[in-house]
């Protein structure tokens, strides 16, 4: 071997070993610090208060947590606030959605900040689906029959499907705030499509509802599946995270502290890209004195 050729190959190992470096150290700081900042959006009928027993848990835990208010107006609209909400944070996040807002974070859940999904009793269409064509082949739920459209198409919830279907295992005094509370959602959310869905690419987590009344179960265990999530199952209403709290925040926290960690660093090819792109430039290096072809 020629001197230029040694002092190409030592070059090469050079640039090799400053990346595999970099690589390992961004990795090293990445994976054990977890997500901090959890990002949480309602689904129809609701606002950031259904996440009332939830917030404080996870707070104390150490995750700064916000509540997205959708308008409920469109998807399109829901989605924008929730990415306002994911710009804002100083780091990574976990998009947590209930309901609806399955839909919400599936769709604004590709923005690059977002590290994983948490879905709770939700719904989670596929690219170019809709909450009206994955319901579709399955029985109508029982909270379909108690709700009441407006002139300006707008959807509300009557007290007796708030108290029978939507929140059976809640107090008589939370069933009633919750009925005061809803907000009414446009019919046409239910009709919008999906553009990419980012629980193809992001891991995920679900809270299965076993006695959902809006969401059937059945529904809920196959989109689980469909995202190979990890997922446990409470038996609750339509809002597990006033039902069952606990379990809820607590599935939040694992994925928290699993959602970055799986995150896979960049390896820094620009070092390597600039190595190819110098020795495409040099075809020959100069010869040392005494260095002679063999």
């Amino acid at each position: 071997m020629t001197l230029s050729q040694t002092y190409r190959t030592a070059l090469v190992a050079v640039f090799l070993l400053t990346a595999v470096f970099q690589t390992g150290a961004a990795a090293q700081a990445n994976s054990p610090q977890g997500v901090r900042n959890v990002v949480i959006v309602h689904g129809a009928w609701a606002d950031g208060s259904s996440w009332s027993k939830v917030i404080p848990l996870l707070q104390a835990k150490g995750l700064h947590v916000v509540a997205v208010q959708n308008p409920l107006t469109s998807l399109a609209d829901d989605a924008a606030a929730t990415r306002r909400a994911i710009a804002l944070q100083d780091g990574p996040v976990l998009l947590v959605g209930h309901s609806y807002g399955g839909v919400v974070i599936t769709e604004a859940g590709t923005d690059p900040k977002v590290v994983g999904l948490v879905y709770v009793a939700a719904l989670a269409p596929s690219d170019g689906e809709s909450v009206a064509s994955v319901t579709k082949p399955f029985p109508p739920a029982p909270l379909g029959g108690e709700v009441r459209a407006d002139a300006e198409g707008f959807l509300t919830v009557t007290p007796k499907g708030i108290a029978e279907d939507f929140a059976q295992d809640l107090s008589d005094e939370e069933k009633q705030v919750l009925t005061a509370t809803q907000t009414p959602t446009a019919a046409a959310v239910f009709g919008a499509t999906i553009t990419t869905a980012a629980w193809k690419t992001k891991p995920s987590w679900y809270v299965i509802a076993s006695n959902d009344r809006a969401v059937p179960p059945e529904l809920q265990k196959a989109e689980a599946a469909a995202m190979k999530a990890t997922s446990i199952t409470v038996p609750s209403s339509h809002v597990p995270m006033l039902s069952h709290p606990k379990e809820v925040a607590n599935l939040i926290e694992q994925a928290a502290a699993k959602a970055d960690s799986r995150r896979t660093a960049p390896f820094p090819v620009t070092l390597l890209t600039r190595a190819i792109s110098y020795f495409a430039k040099t075809p020959s290096f100069p010869k040392t004195q005494g260095n002679n072809a063999r």
